[in-house]
């Protein structure tokens, strides 16, 4: 997430993984993670970044997992994502594993949960699509409370309004989760609750740490750990 104007569409980062060891192993699965600053890992190392930290607790569990491929920059919305994923070169449909965070910044420019829903769905829709139709291999994680943080002390905004409308997101995208099979992992109670912790914090204050990144991946961890062990698609 930022404060300031988001940056051009064309900026993405786009994070490619190293190959495995080579030998005759299996092909590694291809993970894609699709989102914002939290997603981007602003203010971290490349390494502390979650979807990068899930896919390093995948391979303990003995999963053959590339680090992810990234789409997100710092600002963007449910709509600047949207345009950027037009803008791309064509990702295909062949992911093993797609995740998808967003809406932090259409909820801090004050657009109401009414207008999030359906362009959160569209975005959930595409990134079936990438998973090849296979919506028990997409993943959504909830946005976390920036409310509770240093940055919004200093911002002055009311801290009981940022937790009730992010609410009113997170159940939102949890029941369009629901309704298409998806997985959503709640991370937003313990970024609430150790959010404002300093060793939790990037130094700006507002973003994440790599040590509460780490708390996300590991609550994301069973979950996408079931569904990468589940039957093929038919």
């Amino acid at each position: 997430m930022t404060m300031r104007a988001a940056p051009a569409l064309l900026a993405a980062v786009l994070a490619t993984a190293p190959s495995g060891d080579g030998g005759a192993a299996p092909a590694a699965l291809r993970a894609l993670a699709l989102g914002d600053s939290y997603t981007i890992g602003e203010g971290v190392p490349a390494d502390g970044r979650w979807p990068v930290q899930l896919a390093a607790d995948l391979r303990e569990d003995g999963f053959a997992i590339d680090a992810p491929r990234i789409v997100a920059t710092t600002g963007w919305t449910t709509d600047e994502l949207a345009s950027a994923l037009d803008a791309a070169e064509p990702l295909g449909r062949d992911w093993d594993l797609v995740s998808l965070l967003i809406g932090v910044n259409d909820q801090y420019r004050g657009r109401p949960v009414a207008d999030y829903a359906p362009a959160f769905a569209r975005l959930l829709d595409r990134a079936i699509g990438y998973a090849g139709g296979r919506a028990d291999r997409v993943f959504v994680l909830a946005i976390p409370d920036w409310g509770v943080t240093p940055f919004a002390a200093a911002s002055g905004r009311d801290r009981a309004t940022i937790a009730r409308e992010l609410d009113a997101y997170n159940a939102t995208a949890a029941r369009i989760c629901a309704d298409r099979g998806v997985a959503f992992v709640d991370i937003a109670p313990v970024s609430r609750a150790r959010g404002a912790e300093p060793a939790m914090l990037a130094d700006d204050g507002l973003h994440p740490s790599a040590a509460l990144y780490a708390e996300w991946a590991r609550l994301a961890r069973p979950v996408v750990r079931r569904r990468l062990a589940g039957p093929p698609a038919p």
